[in-house]
């Protein structure tokens, strides 16, 4: 599918190509067709707009031989065509391909929600977020800059009525500094001034407000002899009557976000091998903008149809393409909720967790809100039945939605119009073409009878097939008719009841007796392991093999195709496979085994985990942990770069050796677990995880004599609700962490909850309250001979100071802790407080000094692995540089946290990196 792109150097992308329209007028024939897509352009306008006011003599030739060459760019790639008609020309593409006419159907639809200012603001933010820089950029000649100039009006009344709905949802002190770099260029713009000053009034900031009136107002006294319109006399009339309609509402609704910085490329690799399946290739082919339903038994091959199908059209999806294993036949766990799943759509989709609602129904929303327009590929694996799809469905007519299920989702067929695909048994030919593939054609050739009879006992069944051609290969020397004669030995039953399941426990039966006792045992034991993989240290703690064992056993379950390596190096088995592996553990293994083997693996994570939240902040009162079970092996961590690469990787299978540490009642383990995540989850931006895992080591503290898991549960739910902009509920368990600890006289736990309920207020805007509780957390952090955590109270007094006005406070203290945090070596803590003195200098106009505090805590940050907040200082740092005029300077510092904001999926600081970078011209 095509992109014609006018918002910016214009250019055509076909997939992950971009075309080149060829020479400066070429590529202007192409613009002046693209701007009147679909309609007759004369070619008398079309050599005005490509040579303006010079023609040259042959103009008329020269342009057709433009337009062939355009049309024949076009031709090859796919793009689209340029038709001859009556009078001219006419670009013939669907006028959604173009970005300027997906720009003005955003505007039409905005205009059209009057009344709906969520949805207008996410529909001029969609607009908006579809221009890449000057629109025609590159293009020479009048008609291209005539052309600019109207393109950017356009541009500028959707930016104008963006703010016009943001100030009805109640928006303020957010906008005031965009508005206040606008109100400089346009500086009579009568609308532009009623948004700053009420943007300045929303932000307590009245007396500016006033003064900008003023300033507007003489201005156009002295400029165009003109008192100001009737809109803005009455707005400046009605703050000086304090009427409080101005102010913000009191609840404001969740805006939705901007559109992702990089395009989500989220299928996983294409099968290497696959056969067959060509009816249901056409039929797929036949419906590319619709719902389809591959339906089969398990392991029959819908998941590799599905991504065959996927990669083969990737290309006609240039937004982006999404995947999720729904798990709804998981042997380990229960079916995916779609709230799940929506959420990580959401965040791929630029969405910050704490925009992201609670409420299936407004994530639905949400998300259908987003892909409206786009042309985005959605696969939906491994689903349970209609009510798990039918909120991940995009709704917009351009997508396409692939769903795979062992259920025939009737519901979806019946009620949505989905096209139904079953998926049988591979035939005689196919199946034979698979072995063929797998073994070698000088194999299958050498004995073609008895190459009929293993397929005959497979009965078509890829999963089968795939087994038997994996014990095979293991054996390359022995003849096809003895591994017939195996079968044949072993009763394979072939499909008798007609469930292509049914033979596949006796496939694997024969599968797993080929096993020596040491791969059975493990093969067993990984069926029952917690998560969706698992890596090879956490698989030699869960077996109690050495790490080069537990690899050689697991190399030798996936020649036999009981398990996969996926191209990180973990291993994998399939649903099925999964099931009958615990199936068999369960019955050939004694519950001491199966109980040592759990502990020995919970242990690995717990382990791990613990040394990795020391090495994040090693200045944290430990928590005690019992010695790993004997041949449990914790990963060695020699950093703290280790330590967040360890839990990026391993971040879903703590969660889930939690959730199981829970339903068997471990308690102790399931608070330890969630102390262990905590710093990484602030880190990575993990808030809902972050809740979970601290609710569920809540209920489990409960159960505990010890009232310190309890106080740890109730302050770390308060700081995450405190992140998702949850007040009522932070501040609710925050006080009963605090009423615990002074029940328990417990001094630590009071510190660090007067430190929670800091950032709080803080986040509520009331910075008083929150000097209050820093000023009792220094004093409760002096009583301790913990000098990093009295520099860390010393900087929570001097940044509320700060934000008080209070600098010279604020500087005295944070010089105190900048002094303690080098003594003691605290390099994080250090960096901190020198982020803070950048602020301070910055506020008091020591723009060289914050420049160079700035520089410090970047350099340190960066020494410790902390890009995230190394990318927050690097944000700060160019505002002192652009306030010194160094335009270069700051440009590059805001470039470089611009790449780190995108590397991080954190998009909506990208887009507030890019509006700066966009200001500053």
């Amino acid at each position: 599918m095509a992109d014609f792109r006018l918002l910016g150097d214009v250019a055509v992308a076909v997939g992950d190509r971009t075309l080149d329209p060829g020479p400066d007028r070429q590529r202007r024939v192409l613009a002046a067709l693209a701007v009147d897509v679909g309609r007759v352009v004369s070619v008398e306008r079309l050599i005005e707009r490509v040579w303006h006011e010079a023609p040259p003599l042959r103009a008329r030739a020269t342009l057709v031989s433009y337009l062939s060459r355009l049309r024949h760019v076009l031709a090859a790639a796919g793009a689209g065509d340029i038709a001859r008609r009556p009078g001219g020309y006419a670009l013939e593409v669907d006028p959604a391909a173009i970005d300027l006419h997906r720009f003005r159907d955003r505007r039409a639809r905005a205009r059209a929600c009057a009344g709906d200012d969520g949805r207008v603001a996410a529909l001029l933010r969609e607009a908006l977020g579809l221009w890449r820089g000057e629109a025609l950029t590159g293009l020479g000649g009048g008609w291209a800059a005539a052309e600019r100039v109207r393109l950017h009006q356009e541009r500028l009344d959707a930016e104008h009525d963006l703010v016009d709905a943001l100030l009805r949802l109640g928006h303020g002190e957010d906008l005031v500094p965009d508005l206040a770099t606008r109100v400089v260029e346009w500086p009579l713009d009568e609308r532009l001034a009623g948004q700053y000053v009420l943007a300045l009034h929303r932000a307590g900031r009245t007396a500016d407000a006033l003064a900008h009136y003023r300033q507007v107002r003489r201005r156009l006294v002295d400029d165009l002899g003109t008192e100001p319109g009737a809109a803005l006399q009455e707005l400046h009339q009605r703050i000086l009557a304090a009427d409080t309609a101005l102010s913000a509402p009191a609840a404001t609704p969740a805006e939705p976000v901007i559109t992702p910085v990089v395009v989500p490329r989220q299928l996983p690799a294409a099968p290497p091998s696959f056969v067959g399946r060509r009816d249901e290739l056409d039929r797929l082919d036949a419906n590319p903008a619709a719902v389809s339903a591959i339906v089969g038994a398990g392991g029959i091959g819908k998941t590799s149809l599905a991504l065959h199908w996927a990669h083969r059209h990737a290309g006609e999806f240039p937004d982006g393409q999404l995947f999720v294993d729904l798990r709804g036949f998981s042997p380990d766990s229960a079916p995916m909720d779609p709230a799940v799943a929506l959420r990580g759509f959401l965040h791929t989709l630029g969405v910050p967790a704490d925009r992201i609602p609670v409420d299936l129904h407004a994530q639905a929303a949400l998300f259908r809100s987003l892909v409206a327009d786009q042309r985005v590929l959605l696969v939906l694996d491994n689903a349970v039945d209609t009510a798990q799809v039918l909120p991940l469905l995009p709704g917009g007519r351009f997508s396409t939605v692939v769903v795979t299920s062992r259920n025939r989702l009737s519901g979806l067929v019946t009620g949505h119009g989905a096209q139904h695909v079953s998926l049988d048994v591979l035939s005689d030919a196919e199946a034979r073409a698979l072995l063929t593939d797998r073994l070698g054609p000088e194999r299958v050739e050498a004995d073609p009878a008895s190459v009929r009879e293993l397929i005959r006992f497979c009965g078509g069944f890829p999963l089968a097939l795939n087994i038997v051609a994996g014990h095979a290969c293991t054996r390359p020397r022995l003849p096809t008719a003895a591994l017939v004669a195996e079968l044949r030995d072993l009763g394979l039953d072939a499909l008798d009841d007609g469930d292509p399941t049914a033979s596949l426990p006796t496939v694997l039966s024969w599968s797993h007796r080929a096993l020596t006792p040491e791969q059975a045992t493990a093969f067993a034991l990984l069926g029952s392991a917690p998560g969706p993989d698992i890596g090879l240290p956490a698989a030699a703690g869960l077996t109690g093999l050495s790490p080069a064992r537990a690899r050689a056993v697991l190399r030798a379950l996936e020649r036999a195709s009981l398990v996969a390596q996926d191209t990180a190096g973990r291993w994998r088995m399939h649903d099925l496979i999964r099931t009958y592996a615990a199936t068999t553990a369960e019955r050939d293994l004694s519950d001491d085994v199966r109980q040592e083997a759990s502990d020995r693996l919970v242990d690995h994570y717990l382990h791990t985990a613990r040394t990795a939240e020391g090495l994040l902040d090693p200045h944290a009162q430990p928590i005690h942990l019992d010695p790993p079970a004997p041949g449990a092996r914790p990963h060695p961590l020699p950093d703290e770069s280790a330590a967040m690469a360890w839990l990026d990787a391993q971040h879903p299978h703590v969660l889930a050796v939690q959730q199981a540490a829970a339903s068997h009642d471990r308690h102790d383990v399931v608070w330890q677990l969630a102390w262990s995540l905590t710093n990484f989850h602030q880190r990575r931006g993990h808030l809902q995880d972050q809740l979970v895992v601290w609710r569920t080591a809540l209920r489990a503290a409960e159960h505990l004599t010890d009232p310190v898991p309890r106080m740890l549960a109730h302050r770390r739910l308060g700081r995450a609700h405190t992140k998702l902009g949850r007040f009522e509920q932070a501040t609710e368990h925050l006080h009963r962490a605090l009423a615990q600890a002074e029940h328990h006289h417990d001094l630590t736990q009071q510190a660090h909850s007067h430190h929670e309920l800091m950032w709080a207020w803080l986040q509520r805007g009331d910075d008083r309250r929150a000097l209050e509780h820093a000023r009792r957390t220094l004093d409760l952090y002096r009583e301790f001979d913990q000098p990093v955590w009295e520099a860390r109270g010393l900087n929570a007094v001097g940044w509320c100071a700060a934000r008080l006005g209070d600098y010279d406070t604020a500087r005295a203290h944070c010089h105190a802790a900048l002094a303690l945090h080098r003594r003691h070596h605290g390099r994080s803590g250090e960096a901190d407080v020198l982020d803070s003195l950048g602020y301070i200098d910055h506020r008091t106009g020591h723009h060289g000094l914050a420049v160079e505090h700035y520089r410090q805590a970047i350099a340190l940050r960066r020494g410790l692995g902390n890009t995230t907040s190394a990318a927050d200082s690097l944000e700060r740092l160019g505002h002192p540089q652009a306030a010194l005029g160094q335009a270069d300077e700051a440009r590059a510092t805001w470039r470089e946290a611009l790449d780190l904001y995108r590397q991080q999926g954190r998009h909506a600081e990208a887009r507030r990196v890019r509006e700066k970078l966009d200001t500053l011209g």
